[in-house]
């Protein structure tokens, strides 16, 4: 508690004066020279704590720090005082500041300095602070023309002012007999007058503050004091509009779109735009528009609106700030497509491949780079750049027109996009190569096929997982550039060179895939592929259908020599060509030829006779040696075939007369070893006619039926003999069928006579049955 004096001095009491009465400590914390005339305590900011004092005089103003356990510490604040009631202290809403009155003024201060001054003349009775208005009574002021008409009242007359502060507006002005006392309480200011009478002050409801500040067009009034209250915001936002929309009616565009700008959030954005699209009023939508980016609250059509706003204006840097200042840290406020879009077709392409390449928008970048720049090298090396993913996928669209215009650098990215492009881990944790499908980028090397061939030769000796489509492309473009060659007579190294790398690559080259490399071969006439192919295929009836094609002699016999013993059917067809070429060759190679079929016994001489004698250039001075050969071979192997009847005749006869003996006589068994084991028989024993004998468990170990087992294995051959040709008899419907196509007729009836067509059927009967016996 602190007391003033009349004297200047100013006491202060500590501790609890309801208790003893030395129970309280107090001490002279101020001496002045003129009467104390106000004394108000607040709460220090200080960061030892305790409370400030402030004490004011007719001439100073002081301020005490006390409460804390340092000793109190004081600071003049002003040497101008107040009169007595002058003085008070303020709440929160204004920091606690310390108030007097003065006939200039209104002072503020602090525990340590001097705050705000506020101009209002006249003599001050009396200061009081209720809820962050300060009301002021004061002497009446003949020179104001609003209290004359309170002169009817009589007695000494006063003005009663409320103000408020913090707005800077009178809430109340008004005339009052000579006050007595202020009270504040309940929302409500209290007058006790001289005459004992008793005014209420009552604050009107803030609806109705509103209200009357509409009217009067205060919308900047109004709107700071629904602030101070704590306004609902929707309500401001109405507000903000209203004053806006008042501020749009009067012409003052800057100030409205400012009050606009307040209600971003709330109201809705194409409220103000269609207000601003006059091309007069652009800078105005502009500042909209930004501020609506910086709430993130813009949409496509905002950013596109705002964008076409920057670039109309040609205001470069304004539109450096909004793409590349505030996009930097990639924290942006508008959709990125949409402002790159609209910066490509206003022809700001620094801006937008800035924002592309910023937020890793690639198709722009490389759209804006190939189409719009034409820079192809940049659009290359920002590429390469990229995530695999993002490589495969831009590659297959802008490929070919990077392509078209660094074919070299292009190629060189495919290939290690297409063979080794990096690692990565799949779902089970392991490592694998990233590399595209090379079949995807084919179309864009289709006016580059050097390009193409370096490209797959790459990868081909990379990878060994890729489909056989690749090698067979490969070789036709091989083969292609071989028969470019193949027109260029001064390329003649060159061809030889290519023609050694092509047979490389067909030596390479799985068996899987030897068709298709024939066809290309073939296609594009190359002559060492389409040999070495059909060698390799066993296919040696072309080899030779090959030269024949070409009329090569020497060819022909060259491939009979090589693959003759593989095929000898070759030997035949290389007859017939040297027959119907009779005259053109040396006839050595035709006498060579008939020297392996007459060695093979691939022809017979009668058809080597008719198919020289269909050249009618052919003479029998050809075929002489072969025909007398021949007829010596046959004559020898006639006498050798009688002979063989005529011993096969007397072992017949035998046989035929040990069967009549078997069958009319008896016979002796004198065989005194087993023929099984060569050991001297013993009872019992078996006897066969064929005068075998065996022990019986001998015959039952060796035997699998009844047959005799040392005569069994040439029994079961003249069986099977016998067998076979029954089996080669049923040859009717060939027969018949072969006649009708064939028109050697007598040769295909010889033919099938030798098979046993016309012969009778043979049992084993008949082989041993005796001439003559039917």
């Amino acid at each position: 508690m602190a007391i003033g004096y009349s004297n200047g001095s100013v006491v202060l009491f500590k501790g609890d004066i309801t208790k003893e009465r030395n129970a309280s400590k107090h001490i002279q914390i101020h001496k002045g020279k003129s009467p104390i005339t106000g004394l108000s305590f607040r709460p220090t900011t200080t960061g030892k704590g305790g409370i400030a004092l402030y004490i004011s005089s007719l001439d100073e103003i002081w301020s005490y720090a006390i409460g804390s356990r340092d000793k109190e510490s004081e600071s003049i604040l002003d040497h101008h005082g107040c009169a007595l009631q002058c003085s008070t202290m303020t709440d929160s809403t204004v920091d606690f500041q310390f108030v007097i009155g003065r006939s200039d003024a209104f002072y503020f201060y602090l525990p340590d300095s001097r705050g705000q001054c506020l101009a209002f003349g006249g003599e001050k009775v009396l200061l009081e602070w209720c809820h962050g208005y300060l009301v002021v009574v004061s002497k009446k002021d003949d020179s104001d023309g609003r209290a004359s008409s309170s002169d009817s009242l009589g007695g000494d007359m006063q003005i009663i002012t409320i103000y408020d502060v913090k707005n800077k507006l009178i809430a109340y002005y008004g005339p009052v007999q000579e006050v007595k006392a202020l009270l504040c309480e309940w929302g409500s200011v209290f007058v006790l007058c001289n005459d004992n009478k008793l005014f209420q002050i009552k604050e009107k409801e803030l609806v109705q503050k509103l209200d009357m500040l509409f009217r009067k067009n205060l919308y900047s009034l109004a709107i700071s004091l629904a602030k101070a209250q704590h306004y609902d915001q929707d309500a401001l936002v109405d507000m903000f509009r209203q004053y806006a929309d008042h501020l749009y009616s009067k012409g003052d565009f800057d100030e409205a779109m400012s009050q606009y700008i307040k209600t971003i959030g709330r109201l809705e954005p194409s409220y103000v735009i269609r207000q601003f699209l006059d091309a007069q009023r652009i800078h105005n939508l502009t500042a909209y528009l930004s501020a609506l980016h910086e709430c993130n609250l813009a949409s496509e059509d905002h950013t596109t609106l705002l964008l076409n706003c920057y670039t109309k204006l040609k205001d470069v840097e304004q539109l450096d700030r909004f793409i590349m200042k505030r996009s930097a840290n990639k924290a942006v406020s508008f959709d990125i497509e949409t402002a790159i879009r609209v910066l490509r077709q206003s022809g700001y392409f620094k801006h937008a491949l800035y924002l592309s390449e910023l937020h890793q928008k690639h198709d722009w970048y490389l759209r804006i780079q190939l189409e719009d720049n034409k820079d192809y090298r940049k659009a290359l090396d920002y590429m390469a750049k990229l995530e695999f993913a993002a490589v495969e996928a831009n590659m297959r669209t802008y490929g070919k027109m990077l392509m078209s215009n660094v074919s070299l650098e292009t190629t060189e990215l495919l290939k290690r996009l297409c063979s080794n492009y990096g690692t990565d881990t799949n779902s089970d944790g392991e490592e694998i190569v990233l590399h595209a499908n090379p079949e995807d980028y084919f179309h864009i090397f289709i006016t580059h096929s050097e390009e193409m061939r370096s490209f797959l030769e790459c990868v081909l000796a990379v990878r060994s997982d890729l489909a056989p489509e690749l090698h067979n492309t490969l070789l036709g473009l091989y083969l292609e550039s071989y028969k470019k060659c193949t027109a260029d007579v001064a390329a003649a190294k060159e061809r030889a060179g290519l023609e050694e790398k092509i047979m490389d690559f067909l030596r390479g080259t799985e068996p899987r895939n030897y068709t298709q490399a024939l066809l290309q071969c073939q296609m594009n006439n190359f002559a060492p592929g389409i040999l070495f192919l059909y060698e390799q295929k066993a296919m040696y009836g072309e080899i030779l259908q090959f030269a024949v094609d070409r009329k090569s002699y020497d060819g022909v016999i060259s491939t009979c020599r090589r693959f003759g013993e593989k095929d000898p059917q070759l030997w035949v067809q290389a007859f017939w060509f040297y027959a119907s070429n009779f005259g053109e060759y040396d006839k050595a190679l035709i006498g060579e030829v008939l020297k392996v079929i007459e060695k093979l016994n691939l022809l017979q001489p009668m058809m080597v006779v008719d198919i020289l004698a269909k050249n009618p250039n052919a003479t029998l001075d050809t075929i002489r040696d072969y025909i007398i050969r021949r007829m010596h071979t046959d004559e020898r192997k006639i006498l050798e075939d009688e002979a063989q009847v005529q011993k096969y005749r007397e072992k017949t006869e035998k046989i035929r007369k040990e069967v009549d003996l078997m069958k009319s006589g008896a016979q002796t068994f004198q065989d005194a070893n087993c023929s099984a084991c060569d050991k001297s028989l013993e009872l019992p024993s078996v006897h066969f006619l064929c005068r075998h004998s065996y022990h019986q468990h001998c015959f039952e170990s060796y035997a699998e039926n009844d047959e005799c087992p040392a005569c069994r294995p040439e029994n079961r051959k003249i069986l099977d003999e016998i067998k076979t040709q029954e089996q080669s008899k049923d040859l009717t419907q060939q027969f018949m069928t072969r006649l009708g196509k064939e028109n050697d007729a007598f040769s295909v009836v010889a033919d099938y006579f030798g098979k046993g067509l016309f012969g009778r059927n043979v049992s084993i009967d008949d082989l041993i049955r005796p001439n003559g016996e039917s």
